[in-house]
């Protein structure tokens, strides 16, 4: 048997995870979390739509939540085999996993704080840090171009996708009863021209491809334009004698934010400013992306060689501990806030948000994707009221979206990668909202591919005869 259900990121952008048989075997492709609305985060509680105890092994492409998220989930369930990854997917799961696993014992505390007073059941963590502490025990980390078996009859090879560091492009090979089949995972692509990073690996053959679509219905701004809008941002800030508030994910939008600041630190003027990394995982991952500078391309190799680390700065202040980062409140002006979470959906940014969105001469700078559901995609979508810790705080802070920041491929490079498969083979477009895939899907049509495929959530694919079940 070969066979391949979707399980997650099928028409949606979060919780992506996808199912192999494969001779007798199964394995797992990612094992995220579901993020966006309250009703969405619920379904993580569910019980996974398999036999814990059947499988085998877990193949991840990257660290980011919404593909590793629920690895400590499925271990507390009972897997207890490998989890294969690149060794900085490893390192930046440790800091990624506990940091997820300490923010659900606090929800709980603070849910369990309210049900107590109207005595209700006390309620658990999806897990704890704990749980995320023992789930590394099962990691395997791989370095990208080598082949390894992990199963009887399964094959991987690690690729470069240039997301984040040590994100994959995933090359599988399946076989049963002398059928052999190659599976291609996109994992999610980088933007070409990124900083740090080098350009997603170019893959020629696959028997089938499974290809992201977050970004499949527009091109990013190109590199210069972005630089360019966010140096505008920053001289119409200085003017305003505001704050600015960075919502940024803590692996990979975070370092690039500091690579731009260190390469234009005197065009930008940023000697005017006194510039706050307000994130303990960011910090972290900061020191994880220091360490692996094999990676790095060669743009990034050459600034490191003239100008020492790429992501310190003169003015860079670390606010490790909470009284790190309240005291960033007490400043009124020329203060450049750094803090998570990406989708403004928890850690301190909701506090800078408190103190300051409500007064005029503030900015927010949005540069990351915002999932539906969450307080970021809200301020994208222009709300002049938003809810903090049960308060309703007027939006009057100027909100600038810098979308040339995304880690993540825009259509043209969507299009462009997938072209260079020989012979157009099959493809299935997954993480992505319908609204992005049905217009990749028109140009992926017109490019000449044989087979398109846009799953719905549990849909199984027959891998031998290439049609759904």
């Amino acid at each position: 048997m070969l066979e391949l259900q979707f399980l997650g990121a099928a028409q949606e952008v979060t919780g992506s995870c996808y199912l192999l048989r494969v001779a007798g075997y199964q394995l797992l492709v990612e094992c995220g979390l579901i993020q966006g609305t309250p009703e969405d985060e619920a379904r993580n509680s569910q019980s996974f739509p398999f036999d814990i105890d059947s499988i085998d092994a877990v193949v991840l492409t990257h660290s980011h939540l919404d593909h590793s998220g629920r690895l400590p989930l499925l271990a507390k369930a009972g897997f207890n085999g490998p989890i294969y990854t690149h060794h900085a997917s490893a390192d930046l799961c440790k800091i990624l996993l506990k940091d997820s696993g300490y923010l659900n014992e606090r929800e709980v505390e603070w849910q369990n704080r309210k049900r107590q007073r109207k005595h209700l059941p006390l309620i658990e963590p999806l897990y704890t840090m704990a749980d995320a502490a023992l789930v590394m025990d099962q990691f395997v980390p791989l370095d990208y171009g080598v082949e390894t078996e992990i199963l009887p009859g399964v094959k991987i090879r690690l690729n470069d996708a240039g997301h984040i560091l040590g994100s994959s492009i995933v090359e599988m090979w399946l076989s049963d009863e002398g059928v052999t089949r190659k599976l291609v995972f996109s994992g999610d692509l980088g933007h070409r021209g990124a900083p740090i990073l080098r350009d997603p690996v170019v893959i020629k053959q696959a028997d089938l491809v499974l290809m992201e679509s977050t970004y499949g219905d527009r091109d990013h701004r190109s590199w210069d334009e972005t630089w360019d809008e966010l140096e505008q941002v920053l001289l119409n800030a200085q003017h305003d004698k505001g704050i600015i508030m960075i919502p940024s994910f803590a692996v990979g939008r975070t370092q690039e934010l500091l690579y731009a600041f260190n390469l234009n630190y005197d065009k930008w003027q940023l000697d005017r400013w006194a510039i706050f990394l307000d994130s303990p995982m960011a910090i972290e991952a900061t020191e994880v992306y220091s360490k692996h500078r094999e990676l790095y391309d060669r743009e990034t190799r050459n600034l490191q060689r003239h100008n020492g680390n790429p992501f310190a700065l003169p003015n860079l202040h670390i606010s490790r501990s909470a009284d790190d980062s309240m005291a960033i409140n007490q400043i009124r002006s020329g203060a450049i806030v750094i803090a998570g979470s990406g989708m403004c959906s928890g850690g301190r940014i909701k506090h800078h948000f408190k103190h300051n969105i409500w007064r005029r001469n503030c900015h927010v700078l949005i540069v990351g994707f915002q999932a539906r559901g969450t307080l970021g995609r809200l301020l994208v979508d222009g709300a002049k009221q938003i809810n903090l810790w049960g308060e309703e705080v007027s939006v009057s802070a100027k909100i600038h979206t810098i979308g040339g920041f995304s880690a993540h491929a825009g259509r043209a490079s969507l299009l462009e990668w997938y072209g260079q498969f020989e012979g157009h083979p099959p493809l299935a477009l997954v993480h992505g909202e319908p609204q992005a895939i049905e217009p990749l899907a028109e140009q992926v049509k017109a490019q000449g591919v044989g087979q398109l495929i846009i799953p719905k959530l549990g849909d199984r694919l027959d891998l031998v005869h290439m049609q759904q079940i």
